[in-house]
């Protein structure tokens, strides 16, 4: 690629959706660390926008307010895409970019990645070479899409590199770099609220969980949006809480969904603590003092690995396979059968005991500036003897 843009310019680095959050924030700071200093502008695109939950996660996670918030809002996969490319392409006009940071799978990572691409600017995708497998998720496609648009792409696990080989991308874009998630959580973990103060602020007795506790949290349209798959997850998970109290952190679109079922019963009935969405700094303090935690979410199968605590992962396949193989993580379906056998298994034994796998040090972003400052100075020398 030829790079034409001032290396004063700054580096965009683009959020869209909560888990970008996490990602961004030790980058960020990696950036501002870096001798010489990378310049960067902080574009949140709106997609997921909650500003009470924005504001506390930016404050959690030591980010600074965004330069820029594109403020796109919600609305179909085709609408939300290419709102925000209308949206961030004059940023670039006004604002000029020696690159495109994007993180995760969400649809502002594919959209800004497009637009970069379009202007000739590298794009630079961490969290790359991840894959599900599975096109009918919308992430799956976003994953695949950014990849093939990227310049470099900073992978979390080893066996990423082998999915971006088989699509066909040279192996000099692809660099392993490590989790940049894990940065953030070793970062905040210290600052964790346990269990027990969260429940005691929600007005719910935390003596419940003087003996133990496990986590839920169930977000992902194919497993919450229809009734005969929800129903019988509901159930198994109501099973696993005669054995243990489970702290059900309850995401707004399964919540609407069990009243719209009918089903919302089924969860005052068993053994549940039923807390709103939390905060980023709760969810640690959630899982890390839990004997077990029974998910939907991707990111929540590598903070699990990371913190060492069983999870049992309520899907048919995952893009991270790495926190099954080496981690914590069992993945198990939506059968509640096997969900319930494998959450005993956790009770019984203790569960998977893991590793911590490769790079997932606290050190990831420290190693993206290293990298990234290198290859745009190698990058721009070349274009200036064109």
């Amino acid at each position: 690629m030829t790079v034409s843009v001032s290396s004063s310019a700054p580096v965009i680095c683009v959020v869209g959706a909560r888990p970008n959050y996490m990602k961004v924030a030790p980058i960020i700071r990696a950036f501002a660390a870096h001798q010489p200093p990378i310049p960067t502008l902080l574009l949140h695109t709106g997609q997921h926008y909650d500003p009470a939950m924005k504001d506390r996660l930016f404050a959690d996670l030591d980010l600074p307010e965004p330069d820029v918030n594109l403020a796109v809002g919600s609305g179909s996969h085709a609408v939300q895409t290419a709102e925000v490319m209308k949206r961030f392409e004059p940023v670039i006009d006004e604002r000029g970019a020696r690159a495109v940071l994007v993180v995760g799978d969400v649809n502002s990572t594919l959209a800004c990645a497009l637009v970069a691409s379009k202007r000739h600017i590298p794009v630079v995708h961490v969290e790359s070479g991840l894959r599900s497998n599975d096109r009918r998720m919308p992430e799956e496609i976003n994953r695949i899409l950014t990849d093939q648009l990227s310049d470099i792409l900073y992978t979390t696990e080893r066996s990423a590199h082998g999915n971006l080989e088989r699509e066909g991308i040279p192996a000099e874009r692809a660099v392993f770099v490590g989790n940049v998630m894990i940065d953030s959580l070793r970062a905040s973990l210290p600052k964790a609220v346990p269990a027990a103060d969260l429940l005691a602020a929600a007005g719910l007795d935390a003596a419940r969980i003087a003996g133990g506790y496990g986590v839920v949290t169930l977000h992902r349209p194919s497993n919450v949006d229809n009734a005969d798959t929800l129903g019988p997850i509901i159930d198994a998970l109501k099973k696993v809480s005669e054995s243990l109290p489970l702290i059900f952190a309850l995401h707004p679109r399964t919540r609407n969904n069990l009243e719209r079922f009918g089903m919302l019963d089924r969860v005052e009935e068993g053994n549940f603590l039923v807390l709103p969405p939390q905060g980023y700094l709760e969810m640690l303090g959630l899982m890390s003092g839990a004997r077990l935690v029974l998910t939907d979410s991707g990111g929540i199968q590598e903070e699990t690995t990371a913190l060492g605590v069983p999870c049992v992962t309520i899907r048919e396949n995952t893009e991270r396979p790495i926190t099954v193989e080496q981690g914590t993580n069992t993945l198990v379906g939506i059968d509640p059968d096997a969900i319930i056998a494998a959450a005993r298994e956790v009770l019984g034994t203790g569960g998977k005991a893991g590793r911590i796998p490769e790079f997932w040090d606290g050190h990831t972003a420290e190693r993206i500036a290293a990298h990234l400052h290198g290859w745009l100075t190698t990058a721009e020398s070349n274009a200036t003897k064109v």
